[in-house]
C-alpha cells in the first residue's frame, strides 16, 4: 500500500508538472489520457523519471537489426520478426523500398502492380518536364485515370539485394605506414574489382563498396535497378507545397507532399529500358496502407537512403561551418533566388522553366539558416570539444592508446589550419560559379576540347562525343532562360571577386575585371552575346563541325574552363594535402571513439545507403511555454489559408469538400489529420521515405525535419528533434476524394 501510494502521489506530481504550463493547449480528454498512461506506466514499474520511453538515435545498417537493435525494437512495439524486416532470401521489407536515381529520394511499392510513393518534391522534376502553358500540372496536379496516360518520369529506381561485410577483403594490404593517397589508390582498386565481380548489365544489376566509420568498414551493396519509370499521380501545388518557404522545415505542417509513380518492367518482370510493351512491375514485397492512424507513443520506423550526415565532426568543423561556410552558402543562394523569383513573377512559362531549379536552391538556403542557428543555440561546438578532451584524457591514460591516438587532434590541428585557407574557394566554386547554368553545361565540352587537341582520338570518337553533348543539351535548353542566367553571371562572378582572396582568383577572371573595370553587368552581356554555348542553334552548328580553336575562343568555356585549371593547378593540391591529415584523424577518431565506449551502440554516418531508423510519435516542446501536438488537421490548412497567396492558396473544391466536411473514410472526429512528427532521425534522402508501423504497415510519409533541430546532421538532440511526414489517410483522401482517382487506391492492401 505504501509502494502504490508512492506511486501515486508521483504520478500526480508528475502530471502537475507536465500539464501547468500549457493547461490550455490540453483539452479535458487528453488530460485524462495524459494522467491514464502516466499512472499505468507506474503501476507497471516503469522508470518514473526516466520521461517516455525513447529509441536511440541513429540511421542503423538493416542486416544488422538483428544483432544490434532487435530487442530494443521489441520493447518499443515492434510485432515483426528480423527476417521480416530485411532478409536476402526471402520477401521483407527492404524489398518494398526503393532508391530513386543515385539516391536524391526515397520512394516505397504500395501496390502488387507496381505502384510507387513519395514525395512531391521528389517527384517535382518529374512534374515540371512534362508541364507546359497548356498542361500545367505543377498548377493542376496530374492523375492517370489509366496507365496508357502516364508520362515517363525521367528517372530509375534501384532496389536492394542484399549488403556483405567486406572490411576485410578491403584493407588486407592496408597499412598505417601509407600515405592518404597511396590508402585511397589501394582502396579504390579493390572497390572496382569488387563491383565488377557482382555486375550483370543484361539484368541491370550493380555493386557499390561503402566506407563506414570514416574508414573502419566497408560494405558491398547489390542493387538491381528498373529504368522504366512513370508518373502516375501528383497533387496540385496548392497541396503538395502548401506553404512554400514560409512553412519549409517547420512544424506545425499541413503540406500534402506526396506524388505517385509506377515501375514498369518487361514480360519476365525484369528491368527494362522504357518500351510500350513493359507492363507494371511486380514486386516482391509491397507495403499495405494502415488508415487506422496513429496515436501519441505509438512504434514508428522508417526506411530510406540519407544522404549525409556527420555526427563524427569536430568542434574546429563545427566552427568553420558556423563561422564561414554555411554563411556564405546562404549569400550566395540567395542571390539566386531573388534573381529566379524577379523573373519567374514576369511569366508563366519562365515560372515553369524555373520552378524545379528554385525549389531546390531554396530548400537548403532555408536549411544553412536553420543549421546555424541550431549549432549554435545548441552549443555544438562546446559539446564536441568536451568529447575531444574527454578522447585525449582517454587516450593518454595509457601508454598503448597515446602510441595510436595521441596525434589525433593534432592531426585535426593540421588538417583544419592548412584546410581552411582554402576550402571557402572551393565553396564560392561550387556554390556560385557552378550556380552560373551555362558554366554547369560548357563543363561537359571540356573532355571535348582535349578530344578535338588530340592527335590520337579518332573522327568517330568525337562526333560520337558531340552527339552525347547535342542530345543531353536540349533538356538544358528546355528549361534555360537567358536572361536569368546572365543575371545570374553577373551577380556570381561579383560575389566570388569580392570574397575570394585574389591570389585564389583564376587570372581570366581578374583579366575581365579590369577589362570592364569592375562593372559585371556589362562583363556578363558580354560573355553571353559573345558566346555560342548559350544558343541551341548555335551550339548544334557547332557540334556538327567540332573545331577545338574555336572552342577555346568561347568566353562562356573559357570561363569554366579557368576556373577548372586553377581550382586543379592551384587550390586542389593544398586542399589534398589537407585532406590527408584529415581522412587520417577522422578514420582513428572514429575506430577510438568505439573502442573507449565498447558498451554503446554505433552507426555510421548516412552515405546514400540503406537505412532504419525507429521510434514513435511524438509531440514536443519547442521553447519555454511553447508545446506542439503530435498532428495537424484540415481545419490548420483553412486557418493558413490566404486566397490568391502563392503559398496559402488552395483549390476551390478543396474549400468545398471541407465545408461539406467529406473526408470520406479518411476523417477523424469530424477532421481529416494531414501530418504527424515522430522522433526518427533522418535526413536528406530520406524524403519519401515510408512510415511504418509495428505490423509493417504503412501509416505517411516522411518529407522533413522540424527548425528547432536543424543541427540534426552534425548533433541529434533527443528532446527536439522530429520527423515530419503526411499522415497516408490525408494521402488517400487527396488521391481518392479529391481528385476522383480511387481506382489507384483500389490497387493497394487497405487496412482499416
Amino acid at each position: 500500500m505504501q509502494i502504490a501510494a508512492l506511486f501515486e502521489v508521483c504520478v500526480l506530481f508528475m502530471a502537475h508538472s507536465y500539464l501547468r504550463p500549457n493547461f490550455r493547449s490540453h483539452s479535458k480528454q487528453r488530460i485524462q489520457m495524459k494522467l491514464k498512461s502516466l499512472l499505468i506506466a507506474a503501476l507497471l514499474g516503469v522508470g518514473l523519471f526516466s520521461g517516455p520511453v525513447r529509441a536511440d538515435e541513429g540511421m542503423w545498417l538493416p542486416h544488422l537489426l538483428k544483432s544490434q537493435n532487435y530487442e530494443e525494437m521489441k520493447r518499443l512495439g515492434l510485432k515483426l520478426s528480423p527476417e521480416e524486416i530485411y532478409s536476402v532470401n526471402n520477401s521483407s521489407l527492404k524489398d518494398a523500398i526503393v532508391r530513386l536515381g543515385r539516391g536524391f529520394c526515397t520512394g516505397e511499392m504500395i501496390s502488387a502492380e507496381g505502384l510507387m510513393l513519395t514525395n512531391h518534391h521528389c517527384g517535382f522534376g518529374a512534374i515540371q518536364s512534362q508541364s507546359s502553358p497548356e498542361h500545367d500540372y505543377l498548377k493542376d496536379g496530374f492523375w492517370a485515370m489509366k496507365r496508357s496516360d502516364e508520362l515517363k518520369a525521367g528517372f530509375g529506381v534501384s532496389f536492394l539485394q542484399r549488403i556483405e561485410d567486406v572490411t576485410e577483403r578491403v584493407t588486407k594490404d592496408l597499412t598505417e605506414e601509407m600515405t592518404a593517397r597511396e590508402r585511397m589508390m589501394a582502396i579504390n582498386k579493390i572497390y572496382g574489382e569488387i563491383a565488377k565481380e557482382v555486375e550483370d548489365t543484361a539484368k541491370h544489376i550493380s555493386g557499390d563498396v561503402k566506407s563506414m566509420f570514416d574508414g573502419n568498414k566497408y560494405y558491398l551493396l547489390v542493387y538491381q535497378t528498373y529504368p522504366d519509370v512513370r508518373l502516375v499521380g501528383a497533387p496540385p501545388s496548392s497541396i503538395g507545397k502548401y506553404g512554400g518557404d514560409t512553412d519549409n522545415w517547420m512544424w506545425p505542417r499541413h503540406t500534402g507532399d506526396f506524388s505517385m509513380f509506377r515501375v514498369y518492367a518487361n514480360s519476365n518482370n525484369e528491368p527494362a529500358e522504357y518500351s510500350p510493351n513493359n507492363v507494371p512491375y511486380k514486386p516482391k514485397h509491397h507495403l499495405p496502407v494502415n488508415i487506422k492512424g496513429v496515436k501519441e507513443n505509438d512504434y514508428v520506423m522508417i526506411f530510406g537512403y540519407p544522404g549525409s550526415t556527420d555526427r563524427y565532426l569536430t568542434s574546429q568543423g563545427v566552427k568553420w561551418a558556423t563561422d564561414h561556410d554555411q554563411p556564405a552558402r546562404v549569400n550566395i543562394r540567395r542571390q539566386k533566388l531573388d534573381i529566379y523569383e524577379a523573373y519567374m513573377a514576369q511569366s508563366s512559362a519562365v515560372n515553369i522553366q524555373y520552378a524545379s531549379k528554385r525549389a531546390q536552391v531554396s530548400n537548403y538556403w532555408k536549411y544553412f539558416i536553420g543549421q546555424t542557428k541550431g549549432l549554435k543555440r545548441l552549443n555544438v561546438y562546446d559539446k564536441k570539444k568536451q568529447q575531444e578532451d574527454a578522447f585525449m584524457a582517454w587516450a593518454n591514460a595509457n601508454p598503448d592508446r597515446k602510441a595510436q591516438y595521441g596525434e589525433v587532434v593534432n592531426l585535426f590541428d593540421r588538417a583544419y589550419a592548412q584546410q581552411n585557407r582554402f576550402e571557402l574557394a572551393r565553396t564560392y566554386l561550387n556554390e556560385a560559379i557552378f550556380g552560373i547554368e551555362s558554366v554547369s553545361q560548357a563543363y561537359g565540352f571540356m573532355a571535348l576540347k582535349g578530344m578535338l587537341d588530340s592527335k590520337e582520338t579518332s573522327a568517330e570518337s568525337i562526333q560520337s562525343y558531340a552527339q552525347g553533348l547535342r542530345s543531353r543539351s536540349e533538356g538544358f535548353f528546355k528549361d534555360y532562360y537567358l536572361p536569368i542566367d546572365r543575371e545570374v553571371c553577373a551577380a556570381m562572378l561579383k560575389v566570388y571577386y569580392e570574397n575570394i582572396p585574389s591570389e585564389q582568383q583564376p587570372e581570366y577572371l581578374k583579366t575581365l575585371v579590369k577589362k570592364f573595370k569592375g562593372d559585371f553587368t556589362k562583363m556578363s552581356e558580354w560573355i553571353y552575346k559573345k558566346s555560342f554555348l548559350v544558343d541551341q542553334a548555335k551550339m548544334n552548328a557547332f557540334l556538327d563541325k567540332p573545331n577545338g580553336k574555336k572552342l577555346g575562343k568561347d568566353p562562356v568555356y573559357k570561363l569554366v574552363d579557368a576556373f577548372i585549371t586553377h581550382y586543379r593547378n592551384e587550390l586542389q593540391p593544398e586542399l589534398s594535402a589537407a585532406g590527408e591529415y584529415l581522412t587520417k584523424a577522422q578514420r582513428l577518431y572514429a575506430k577510438g571513439l568505439m573502442e573507449m565506449n565498447p558498451n554503446t551502440k554505433f552507426y555510421p554516418n548516412a552515405n546514400s545507403t540503406m537505412r532504419v531508423t525507429y521510434g514513435q510519435v511524438l509531440d514536443y516542446f519547442p521553447a519555454d511555454a511553447v508545446y506542439y501536438n503530435y498532428f495537424t488537421t484540415a481545419k490548420g490548412i483553412m486557418e493558413k489559408y490566404v486566397p490568391g497567396d502563392e503559398e496559402f492558396d488552395l483549390p476551390q473544391r478543396f474549400i468545398d469538400l471541407y465545408k461539406e466536411k467529406n473526408f470520406g473514410r479518411y476523417g477523424k472526429d469530424g477532421d481529416l489529420r494531414i501530418c504527424f512528427i515522430s522522433n526518427n532521425d533522418i535526413t536528406g534522402g530520406n524524403s519519401g521515405s515510408p512510415v511504418i508501423n509495428a505490423e509493417g504497415h504503412l501509416v505517411g510519409t516522411a518529407f522533413d525535419g522540424n527548425w528547432e533541430a536543424m543541427s540534426g546532421d552534425i548533433a541529434f538532440e533527443p528532446e527536439l528533434q522530429r520527423t515530419i511526414s503526411v499522415d497516408i489517410r490525408y494521402t488517400l483522401w487527396v488521391i481518392d476524394v479529391f481528385a476522383g482517382a480511387g481506382h489507384l487506391v483500389k490497387e493497394m492492401t487497405v487496412i482499416e
